[in-house]
């Protein structure tokens, strides 16, 4: 692979990047995908490496909810990304949102200035996908990123303080009423994370107010929750659910909420304070690259198995943003962790290999399994053909997410954190640092 290096331009120097005659690397996102390919090429001396994301840290996803749901702050799950650069005498990190691609030039243009590239990685995740439905979209909570999960746990901690000191039942029920829209593995380790709550926790905090009138809700459009995961992984998820009094609708389809009020395309119909929106994600494409590129509806990049974007040599995507279609992924790998983890390693190797001029080597995703929490010793994995459900289940799950948390410091706090609510049926952060208001929710990042 081919690359010609121009001459520093003006704009980077509002980036304060000094000039090398070494190939640089840009990558956008600070996610899993992004990560794992700046941790692979850090200490290389190689390339120089910039990591461009709007916020300073990496989230680690899978326990957002726990956030949520008060069982861990959110320094637990964020870990800063100058920390991860920091090695690399080569490598930096901006702080930027990228405004637009300019391929013609190879150059990166942000809000704090224009960069060039002889290398992109776009590693730009996901966002939630509200199908197009404009109202849902205004009104309802999401759960992709630390600030949307803190003011989830406002709006529920908020509502709670509400429903304990009004006189109107009816305002009451719907301060109670909590509606999750989505059976994949986020709306149900949030349900069973308030449900948990419910039964050890505010009982505790609200001993004047009755929590049998505290109602969850999870609806699901399919015809059984968790439809990734094999059907016993979905059976038992939802045994272990019930039993901690969730009430499940399968086959039903939300089609608007508006004023408190969830309506369905059948004859569930609900007032709620809290409306969760988990019912799936879309690809965050970069603006100005070429926009064949980009799956419809899907809004990922199509790559081939060196993830190449299609049309281009020296820009790649990794991660939930690149679709990259096989024998086993006709609609490309799923939009978890894995892949992108995965797609870092080993498209590093590839760069590396490219620069010295050999051949690169096709990606192939190793399937490690999936998995999901539904409370206190209860979980299920799907690991190969194996099957796994309740506490061993659970001790996997903890296992796995201490593993690939980042940072030593945040093991450590989160395994003290899940020990100490563990053995004193408590969660540690029931606070409401932001008050919520629904106005300010949608510029939420």
């Amino acid at each position: 692979m081919q690359f010609k290096k121009d001459t520093a331009k003006t704009m980077e120097k509002t980036l304060n990047i000094p000039e090398t005659e070494k190939p640089r690397v840009v990558i956008v996102g600070g996610g899993f995908g992004g990560v794992s390919i700046a941790k692979e090429l850090v200490e290389r001396k190689d390339f120089q490496i910039v990591l461009l994301d709007r916020q300073n840290y990496h989230t680690f996803q899978p326990l957002l909810y726990q956030v949520s749901t008060s069982s861990l702050e959110p320094e637990s799950i964020a870990y800063p990304l100058r920390k991860i650069v920091k090695k690399g005498k080569n490598t930096f990190f901006r702080m930027a949102n990228v405004l637009n691609i300019n391929e013609t030039q190879k150059e990166v243009e942000t809000n704090i200035g224009t960069i060039s590239y002889d290398y992109l990685v776009i590693a730009t995740g996901a966002r939630t996908n509200f199908f197009g439905n404009q109202t849902i979209q205004d009104n309802a909570m999401r759960m992709k990123s630390v600030p949307q999960a803190l003011k989830l746990r406002s709006l529920m901690l908020e509502n709670l303080e509400q429903a304990v000191i009004t006189p109107d039942p009816e305002l009451r029920k719907e301060l109670l009423n909590f509606v999750i829209v989505g059976g994949g593995p986020t709306g149900v380790e949030l349900a069973g994370g308030l449900a948990e709550l419910r039964a050890s926790v505010l009982p505790r905090d609200y001993p004047d107010m009755d929590f049998s009138e505290m109602r969850i809700h999870l609806i699901e459009s399919a015809d059984r929750i968790l439809p990734p995961m094999s059907p016993k992984a979905s059976k038992n998820a939802e045994k272990f659910l019930k039993k901690l009094g969730v009430e499940i609708h399968l086959n039903t389809l939300v089609t608007n909420y508006e004023n408190h009020l969830v309506s369905t395309n059948g004859d569930l119909e609900l007032k709620s304070a809290t409306f969760v929106w988990s019912a799936g994600v879309t690809g965050s494409p970069l603006p100005g690259l070429n926009e064949e590129a980009i799956v419809p509806r899907a809004n990922r990049y199509k790559v081939n198995e060196f993830n190449q974007v299609e049309g281009f040599d020296n820009v790649f995507a990794i991660g939930d943003i690149a679709l990259m279609k096989t024998s086993d992924y006709e609609r490309g790998h799923p939009m978890v962790a894995q892949p992108a983890i995965q797609q870092g390693k080993h498209l590093a190797k590839n760069l590396l290999a490219s620069h010295k001029g050999k051949e690169m080597k096709p990606f192939k995703y190793f399937d490690k399994g999936s998995m999901a929490t539904i409370g206190r010793n209860k979980a299920v994995v799907d690991l190969g053909k194996l099957r796994f459900g309740g506490f061993f289940a659970w001790f996997i799950w903890m296992f796995i997410h201490l593993i690939f948390l980042v940072g030593f410091r945040n093991k450590i706090i989160t395994l003290f954190n899940w020990v100490y609510s563990y053995i004193n049926f408590d969660k540690a952060s029931r606070l409401i640092i932001t008050p919520f208001k629904a106005k300010e929710y949608k510029d939420v990042v």
